[in-house]
């Protein structure tokens, strides 16, 4: 019979099939390591070797806490008794585990199998280690490399620890509010984006290392009952259990899961008895979950010492139950010695075989081997901590929060704030928890006065300054467990807050999404923010998104009220304001940016200056930003991030530059306009053809500087009576210290000096004179002073609330750092008013000195160049205006200078260290201020100090090149 090539094909792959078949299954084994052949030699080896006592030992892990000395010795007895396969650890730190972990692997003959409930990192269990989001958090981020990463860093973590299983992730699907066990532990409540969330942690921690463990096969979520105290019952048909409960874990066993733990549930539908625990059902294991499902991986109960399963009506031991139903291993037993016992007479008995016994052992040496058993090291102390708790980990946090936190409402697209010139900001905080890193995160971007709940009332009517109100509610952050609600008196105030007349309101909820239920409204919420948790990266990045530094992404997992039902998110623009972040994040080494503390410290030691401000940023992000020192020598008020410097030259780059160039784009200015086009007093002046473009390079022949106030002084080097007065008066307004007033018409003498000055041989020199005519060019041209100009131009909309000319006006005078004690002009200690003799004899206020800050809004502004004029979803200048004023036009002169920024010189001599590009800019300041900008590598520097205190003539911060030092640091913590 002749059998034709048609029917020969089919026939040949279905014995293909039949044959190749167990080879295929084998590779998709989640318990099957890369080299299979030394794993399986390994398993055999091992079970060989073992006593039937000690085979049956492998299928137990028991409980231990580092924080429980008894618990210790009882479980180093059960590792000698009963050869146990594996331990749980629960509470305690990372060093005592540490050491516990490696002298219970010293004493059990095979390596114990380390796990942990670390379904959020260790700090689910253990103290000083790092807390990851919440599951519900992560469910809403929808970016997967984000969730990926979180699973990574949470295995790198554990494996870190020894720690070779991690009970997580959480599968279950929480679709009831009052779940009391499960909440924020789970993803969300839709079955599909559990599945996705849980596949990419999972992939995470399988990329670090660990065995992960799906749980609670077959679902906690739709359930009031907590199964640690008592048997839940999930009366559901098996059409809703196979769209919702079981889904997510098919999807994870598809996806390579390699363990899964068995909730101690009643579910009828699945089990076919009424009140049987899944975890001891046949049905459930051997069935569904081995043989439907084809799950190969390691099958775990849940603890079996929970009243979900250990008050149950059973004829057999628990734990004899549980294996003889299919599970592998046994989780935490009520009695050890009588589990084992039940165990080793069923086998006697003949109840269990040894084939049944071989197949669990097997798997849990395989477990072990993939593990990394086979090749165990014990666990290094050596910098344990600080391994679980590094800026990576933070990185990761924060990547979680800009991704997780969701707009619900922005009506008018009030996120992120846009017109902060036109805003005055209250905050209020509700909840009993911490609340002061939000607070202290709002205030880096603008101005924001705390009022407490109890003041409230006095805001009702006419009486409120406010426009906008921040409420920020602070919820505990310990664990998702924790109970959040809203008393009666937080919605009294929520409702009295949002009523304010004129006034807009952004709500901010620290807290799991469910306590919008005690929300009755949201119409007068203006914006409503869910930021999830309380923790201290919460804070801060919802502070971000409000101000515009990220763009919303996160959509909310599940339905907390019916305004919001489970996708709701609303998407909101970034506006290029600074963020605050680690090193890490934009490529820098914060271990090398530490010598910076060492740097300023032996200043601070060598008497350079009392104290510092220095801050660093790239790629938009602060990464760096503290105070050093002292107030002054004899003031012992540390430094804070808060205090206002005296800027002196670095006015000019600030204040009047900015608006120049303004002035030169609204054709109000041009570069090759002479002082004579500026102001008619100039036309008969020997400075009469000095341009525009080389008053600002320096290139002008200009006189470096004028003592003016040497011609005020009377023959005793006192200030003369003539020309001042104690007290302010119509002729003597112009203050130039505490009770020391300058006659008003002495400006006049100042320009009418300055326009008789010759110019100098030298074309290049620095100098201050051309900015007094600046000053007053803008002031006649914009019909206003220079410090109300810069202050509407710039200061206020870009945010910049601790920058302004006269700080006294605004600040106590305990906020302002002192400059000098002045013995030569105004004999008294210069704080609050301008260093700077002829600022101060133009009220404070001069084109090239007069203005305070700290170095957070001088950083604002000079990352406003680094955008090329754009900063806060405004732009401020033009590109192309910041690539012409920051051009050097006479450098074939050696002249380094910009059209108003200083430039580097990559010479010994020039204001920068070496290191930084040609397309670099900045400006340094008589005080000891300095602030440099790199478009190149994308750095930002800023250092404020007083080296004038007490005496100017100290020029040691001068001399030894400190800030270019600073600056080398900076650049070579660069790490890409």
């Amino acid at each position: 019979m002749v059998i034709s090539r048609d029917k020969v094909r089919p026939i040949l792959v279905q014995l293909l099939f039949i044959f190749l078949s167990p080879l295929l299954e084998a590779q998709q084994d989640p318990l099957q390591s890369a080299d299979s052949l030394n794993q399986h030699n390994w398993v055999e080896a091992h079970y060989n070797a073992m006593t039937l006592e000690e085979r049956i030992g492998q299928l137990f892990m028991v409980m231990a806490a580092s924080s429980d000395q008894n618990a210790q010795n009882q479980v180093a007895q059960w590792i000698k008794d009963y050869k146990i396969g594996g331990v749980v650890f629960s509470t305690g730190g990372p060093i005592r585990q540490g050491k516990l972990s490696n002298a219970l692997q010293e004493i059990s003959k095979t390596p114990l199998l380390i796990a942990m409930d670390a379904e959020w990192g260790l700090a689910m269990r253990l103290d000083s280690t790092y807390a990851f989001p919440w599951n519900t958090t992560l469910g809403a981020i929808g970016d997967s490399a984000v969730l990926e990463q979180v699973g990574y860093q949470i295995g790198k973590h554990a494996r870190r620890m020894g720690v070779h299983l991690n009970f997580a992730p959480v599968a279950d699907v929480n679709i009831n509010p009052n779940n009391p066990i499960i909440g924020n532990r789970s993803f969300g409540e839709d079955p599909k984006l559990v599945l996705q969330h849980a596949r990419q942690v999972m992939q995470g921690m399988h990329r670090a290392g660990i065995l992960t463990s799906a749980k609670h096969f077959p679902g906690h979520g739709d359930t009031a009952t907590d199964s640690h105290h008592a048997l839940p019952v999930l009366a559901f048909s098996r059409k809703r259990l196979d769209t919702i409960e079981l889904m997510p874990f098919k999807g994870l066993i598809n996806a390579g899961l390699p363990t899964v733990m068995i909730a101690h549930l009643a579910v009828p539908a699945l089990t076919g008895a009424k009140l049987t625990p899944t975890s001891l059902s046949d049905s459930l294991i051997q069935k569904l979950l081995k043989r439907d499902y084809k799950f190969k991986g390691l099958i775990l109960t849940d603890a079996l010492n929970m009243k979900g399963v250990s008050s149950s009506e059973q004829h057999i031991n628990t734990s004899l139950a549980a294996f003889i139903a299919g599970n592998d291993m046994l989780l935490m037993p009520n009695s050890l010695k009588a589990d084992r016992d039940a165990i080793l007479e069923a086998y006697h008995g003949g109840i269990i075989s040894e084939e049944r016994l071989a197949h669990s052992v097997k798997k849990v040496l395989k477990a072990k081997y993939k593990a990394g058993l086979h090749a165990y090291k014990p666990i290094d102390l050596n910098n344990l901590v600080s391994n679980l708790n590094t800026s990576e980990d933070d990185i990761v946090y924060e990547r979680a929060m800009e991704e997780a936190i969701t707009v619900l409402k922005n009506d008018e697209n009030l996120l992120g704030l846009t017109g902060l010139e036109k805003l005055k900001i209250g905050y209020l905080a509700l909840g009993p928890s911490e609340h002061e890193s939000f607070l202290e995160h709002l205030r880096l971007y603008a101005q924001v006065d705390e009022i407490k709940g109890e003041d409230l009332h006095a805001l009702e009517g006419n009486h409120n300054p406010y426009n906008l109100f921040v409420v920020g509610i602070h919820q505990p952050n310990e664990n998702p467990w924790k109970s959040h609600k809203l008393s009666k008196s937080e919605i009294e105030a929520l409702a009295r807050i949002s009523a304010l007349p004129q006034c807009k309101t952004v709500l901010t909820i620290f807290a799991k999404p469910y306590l919008l239920e005690d929300i009755s409204g949201f119409e007068d919420f203006e914006a409503v923010m869910l930021a999830y948790q309380n923790s201290r990266i919460s804070q801060e990045t919802a502070a971000e998104l409000i101000f515009g530094v990220f763009s919303a992404q996160g959509k909310i997992p599940v339905t907390a009220h019916p305004l919001f039902p489970m996708g709701t998110g609303l998407k909101t623009k970034a506006l290029g304001r600074l963020g605050y972040s680690v090193p890490e994040r934009v490529q820098l080494d914060g271990e090398k940016l530490m010598n910076i503390d060492a740097l300023v410290s032996s200043a601070i030691d060598s008497l350079y200056f009392p104290g510092a401000q220095v801050l660093v940023a790239r790629h938009g992000q602060v990464i760096y930003h503290k105070g050093f020192g002292k107030v002054t020598y004899e003031d012992q008020q540390k430094v804070t991030i808060n205090h206002l410097y005296d800027l002196a030259s670095v006015t000019k780059i600030l204040a009047t530059l900015p608006v120049l160039m303004d002035m030169e784009e609204q054709r109000e200015l041009a570069l090759n306009n002479t002082f004579a086009d500026l102001s008619p007093e100039f036309a008969q002046s020997p400075l009469r053809d000095v341009t525009v473009l080389k008053a600002l390079s320096h290139y002008g022949r200009l006189p470096a500087w004028i003592p003016f106030y040497l011609y005020t002084l009377g023959p005793d080097r006192q200030p003369s009576t003539d020309l001042y007065s104690k007290g302010p008066s119509e002729n003597y307004s112009i203050q130039v210290a505490d009770q020391l007033f300058l006659a008003q018409h002495y400006s006049d003498s100042i320009y009418a000096r300055i326009s008789r000055q010759p110019l100098k041989s030298n074309r290049y020199r620095y100098s201050d004179l051309a900015y007094y005519i600046f000053k007053k060019y803008i002031e006649q041209k914009r019909k206003q002073s220079l410090d109300i100009v810069v202050d509407s131009f710039l200061l206020q909309p870009i945010g910049a609330s601790r920058a302004t000319f006269n700080p006294l006006k605004k600040f106590q005078k305990t906020e302002i750092i002192p400059s000098e004690v002045d013995a030569y002009y105004r004999h008294q200690k210069v704080h609050g008013f301008v260093h700077d003799m002829g600022a101060a004899m133009q009220g404070g206020v001069g084109g090239h000195a007069g203005l305070f800050a700290n170095a957070n809004d001088v950083g604002k502004i000079m990352q406003m160049y680094l955008q090329g004029g754009y900063y806060g979803g405004r732009r401020y200048l033009e590109e192309r205006t910041v690539e012409k004023f920051n051009k050097c036009y006479f450098c074939n002169f050696n002249v380094r200078r910009g059209v108003g920024f200083d430039k580097p010189d990559l010479s010994d001599r020039g204001p920068t260290c070496k290191c930084v590009s040609r397309k670099s800019f900045g400006h340094s300041g008589f005080t000891g201020t300095y602030t440099w900008a790199d478009p190149a590598s994308g750095i930002l520097y800023v250092f404020l100090s007083n080296r004038t205190y007490p005496s100017a003539t100290n020029n040691l911060l001068i001399r030894s090149q400190l800030r270019t030092r600073i600056q080398e640091v900076i650049y070579d913590s660069i790490s890409l």
